[in-house]
């Protein structure tokens, strides 16, 4: 998945440009982004503020890592069965 050149934050303050009044083409020549781009991030970002943002990158963050725990313990539960067959218990 593409990397986007925005952070959250950014993007934020762009979309509050435009309901400050800036007309939107002026804003995605400004940015150097699409409409498309503009109307994407408003779909995703458009009711959230800053706070809303960091929390949801927060939630990402422990979600990557509760994933890895979640990884580590299947693996470790997997060699276990392994053993267990390999004894016959």
């Amino acid at each position: 998945m593409k990397k986007t050149r925005f952070t959250e934050a950014q993007i934020a303050s762009i979309l509050k440009m435009a309901d400050s009044g800036i007309k939107v083409d002026d804003i995605c020549r400004q940015h150097g982004i699409s409409n498309a781009t503009y109307y994407n991030w408003k779909s995703k970002y458009g009711c959230m503020v800053n706070k809303d943002i960091n929390r949801i990158k927060q939630l990402e963050e422990e979600n990557i890592n509760l994933k890895k725990l979640f990884s580590e313990v299947s693996q470790e539960n997997h060699a276990m069965r392994e053993l267990f067959v390999k004894k016959g218990w």
